[in-house]
């Protein structure tokens, strides 16, 4: 199956992206912090795994004000908007920001999709794929 190995991961911290190509070593990587590249990405190939940060830059960290365009969750919502995309792919939010990922999480629900909240600190306890 194309994409059988293939993992896109949305990040901007180094350190965690690091930290998940140790943990996904012998899976090809498609790393990102860009909105648009990732669902570029997610329109050209195929994923067995798509985990997504909510906050992509380092205003949003402490920012209540949601910034959907450059966050996390426009790729999320972009999964939302085309079903047919990823759709055997598992989808894993893995945000420190609780309300980014709750509102990440309700809109793939809504859509359809199976997704989970998953913080990156739990993640280091035991990340499996």
């Amino acid at each position: 199956m194309a994409g059988e190995h293939r993992v896109l991961i949305v990040e901007d911290d180094e350190s965690r992206c690091e930290w998940f190509r140790e943990r996904l070593r012998g899976s090809q990587l498609d790393v990102t912090c860009d909105v648009r590249t990732a669902i570029r990405w997610l329109g050209e190939r195929d994923y067995r795994a798509v985990l997504l940060d909510h906050d992509l830059a380092e205003e949003h960290y402490f920012s209540n004000e949601p910034d959907d365009e450059r966050t996390g969750y426009a790729v999320a919502r972009w999964l939302a908007d085309n079903p047919t995309a990823q759709r055997d792919a598992l989808i894993l939010i893995h945000s420190l920001n609780y309300t980014g990922a709750a509102r990440m999480v309700g809109v793939l629900r809504d859509a359809g999709r199976d997704a989970q909240h998953i913080p990156f600190h739990y993640l280091q306890a035991g990340l499996r794929f």
